[in-house]
C-alpha cells in the first residue's frame, strides 16, 4: 500500500529516531508524502501535524520531538503543492490552489491510509494554512479528533496596502478570466529568502538557518509566492470561517495560538473564532512572529504549555506512577483501623468460643492473667483510658449479669487447671514492667464485654460468690499499688477506688 519516500536531512536539521516517509494517493490519484513516528514505549494517542504554506515536513522535526518525548506518535505530512508532494503546476516555484476541496479531500485520504496505525485518541496540530484546513476538515464533519491546537492560523489574511475587499476582487476577477495560475501582484519573488535580518517569520536566528539549510540541501523543496488562484482559495476559505454557524457546529475542543506581531494573517479573526467555537479558546504569543513554532524558545515554550494542558485532558499520559502507591497503600491500613473494628466481633458471636474451647483457651489464658494483677497496679492508668470511653464503665453492672453467665461457665469449671493459673500469673506480672501492663489494660476496657469476662472469670474463681472477696482484696491493695504511679503522674488522682472492682 505505501511506498518508501525520501527524508532530506542536514547537519542542522537531523530527522528524530523512529521514523520512515512514504508515498500516498490523494484525491484525483496526486502522490503525496507523509511520515510516520513512534514513540519508545506505550504511546498516549497520535498527532496529525499540517504545516503552512510553503513549509515541508522536514521543517518540524524539532516539534516532531517535542511530541514524541511527550509519548505521542506523530503523521506529518506535504499538502499538495508543497514539500516533495504532487505539485499542481509545471513550475513547482508557484504556489497555486484550485479551493479547498482537493485540500480536504487529500487530508480525508490521508486519515484513511494510516488509520490503523495511528492510536487513539487523536489530536490535530496546525500552523498557518494547515491551521485553517485542519478548521475547515473540522466544521466539514470531521470528528475522529479529541482535540486541536492551531498555531497562527490562517483564519484572515493581512493584505498590506491594497484593501481586504480590493484583494478579494482582484483574486475573483483573475480567477474568473483564466489568470488563476498567475503569479498574484506581478512579482514572484525569490523561491526562499534566506535573509535572517528583517524576516518577518521569526526572531530565532538558528532556527531560521535551519529551514535555510534544509532548502539547500533539497531545492525541490522550495516554494515561491502565490498564485490568483491560491489567494483565491484564502480568501474563501476564511470567509467560510467566519461564519459563526460554522464554528458553533465545532464540538471538538480547540486552541488558538495566535502570535502578537504577526504581519500574515488576522489575529482578530483569530480571537473571533475561538470566541464563536463551543470548547475555543484563545491563547496570545507576546511578540512573535508568524512562526511560532519557530520562534524563540520563551515564545514556542507558550505554544507548548497549551498543548499540554489540551492533551493532559483528552489524551492523559498513562498512570505508571500511582502503582507503587496502590500496593503500599493496604499495609498502613490495618493498623491503623484493625484494632477497634476486629474487636467486638468475638464478643458479640460467643457461641462459637463455646464450642470450640481450646481455642478460646489461648487468649483466655493471657488476658486475665494480665487483668488482675492489673487490676492492683494499673488503677489510675486503665481508668484514665475508660474515661473517655464511658461505656467501659456502664457496663461494670455487668456483674449482676454475672451471676446467670456464671452458672453457663459452672460447666467448664470442672477443669482445675483453670482455677490455679491466676495464682501463678501474679509472679510474672510482677515481673513484667509498667508499660508491659498498660497494653492489656488498655486490650481489656477496650473489651469490656460482660458476657466475656464473667465467663472468664467463672472458671477461675470456681463460685460466683468468690468475686466478692477476691474484689475487696483488690481495693485494698489498690491504695498500696496506686502510690507509686501517684507520685510520677498525678492523673492517679482522678482514678476512685471503686472502678477497678468491676473490672476484676
Amino acid at each position: 500500500m505505501f511506498e518508501p519516500a525520501p527524508l532530506v536531512a542536514t547537519a542542522l536539521a537531523r530527522p528524530p529516531a523512529g521514523g520512515e516517509a512514504d508515498w500516498f494517493t490523494g484525491a484525483g490519484g496526486a502522490r503525496l508524502r507523509a511520515a510516520l513516528w513512534t514513540p519508545q514505549g506505550r504511546a498516549r494517542g497520535s498527532i496529525v501535524l499540517s504545516g503552512g504554506r510553503t513549509e515541508p515536513l522536514e521543517k518540524y522535526y524539532e516539534t516532531i520531538a517535542d511530541f514524541l518525548e511527550r509519548g505521542f506518535v506523530v503523521l506529518a505530512h506535504d499538502w499538495r503543492g508543497q514539500g516533495l508532494s504532487a505539485r499542481e503546476l509545471p513550475d513547482r516555484l508557484k504556489g497555486h490552489a484550485k479551493g479547498h476541496k482537493a485540500f480536504l479531500d487529500d487530508f480525508r485520504a490521508l486519515l484513511a491510509a494510516y488509520e490503523t496505525r495511528l492510536p487513539r485518541p487523536w489530536v490535530a496540530v496546525g500552523h498557518s494554512m494547515g491551521g485553517c484546513l485542519t478548521l475547515l476538515a473540522l466544521a466539514s464533519g470531521e470528528t475522529r479528533f479529541a482535540g486541536a491546537v492551531l498555531s497562527a492560523p490562517m483564519l484572515g489574511v493581512q493584505t498590506g496596502k491594497v484593501p481586504l475587499k480590493t484583494a478579494r476582487t482582484l483574486a475573483s476577477l483573475s480567477v474568473m478570466f483564466g489568470r488563476a495560475r498567475r503569479y498574484a501582484l506581478g512579482q514572484p519573488g525569490k523561491p526562499f529568502d534566506d535573509t535572517f535580518d528583517g524576516n518577518i517569520l521569526t526572531h530565532d536566528r538558528g532556527r531560521f538557518e535551519r529551514t535555510c539549510s534544509l532548502i539547500a540541501a533539497e531545492p525541490q523543496l522550495a516554494l515561491g509566492a502565490p498564485t490568483w488562484g491560491w489567494l483565491d482559495f484564502a480568501f474563501r476559505a476564511t470567509a467560510f470561517l467566519a461564519r459563526p454557524e460554522r464554528l458553533r457546529e465545532i464540538v471538538t475542543p480547540v486552541i488558538i495560538v495566535s502570535a502578537e506581531e504577526d504581519k500574515l494573517v488576522d489575529n482578530a479573526a483569530q480571537a473571533a473564532a475561538a470566541r464563536h467555537l463551543p470548547q475555543g479558546k484563545f491563547v496570545n504569543v507576546p511578540g512573535a512572529y508568524h512562526e511560532v513554532l519557530m520562534e524563540t524558545d520563551e515564545m514556542r515554550n507558550i505554544f507548548l504549555r497549551a498543548f499540554d494542558a489540551l492533551t493532559g485532558r483528552v489524551a492523559p499520559k498513562p498512570a505508571e506512577a500511582p502503582k507503587p502507591v496502590a500496593l503500599d497503600a493496604p499495609r498502613p491500613a490495618p493498623v491503623a483501623a484493625a484494632a477497634p473494628a476486629a474487636a467486638p466481633k468475638p464478643a458479640v458471636a460467643p457461641a462459637p468460643a463455646a464450642a470450640k474451647p481450646a481455642v478460646a483457651a489461648k487468649p483466655a489464658a493471657k488476658k486475665p492473667a494480665a487483668t488482675k494483677p492489673a487490676a492492683p497496679k494499673a488503677p489510675a492508668k486503665a481508668a484514665a483510658k475508660p474515661a473517655a470511653k464511658p461505656a467501659a464503665v456502664k457496663k461494670a453492672p455487668a456483674k449482676a449479669k454475672a451471676a446467670p453467665k456464671a452458672k453457663a461457665a459452672a460447666k467448664p469449671a470442672a477443669k482445675p487447671a483453670a482455677a490455679k493459673k491466676p495464682v501463678a500469673a501474679k509472679k510474672p506480672a510482677a515481673a513484667k514492667t509498667p508499660a508491659a501492663a498498660k497494653k492489656p489494660a488498655a486490650k481489656a476496657a477496650a473489651k469490656p464485654a460482660a458476657k466475656t469476662v464473667a465467663a472468664k472469670a467463672a472458671p477461675k474463681t470456681a463460685a460466683p460468690k468468690a468475686a466478692a472477696p477476691k474484689a475487696a482484696a483488690s481495693k485494698a491493695a489498690a491504695p498500696k499499688t496506686a502510690a507509686k504511679p501517684a507520685a510520677k503522674k498525678p492523673a492517679a488522682k482522678k482514678a476512685p477506688a471503686k472502678k477497678p472492682a468491676p473490672v476484676a
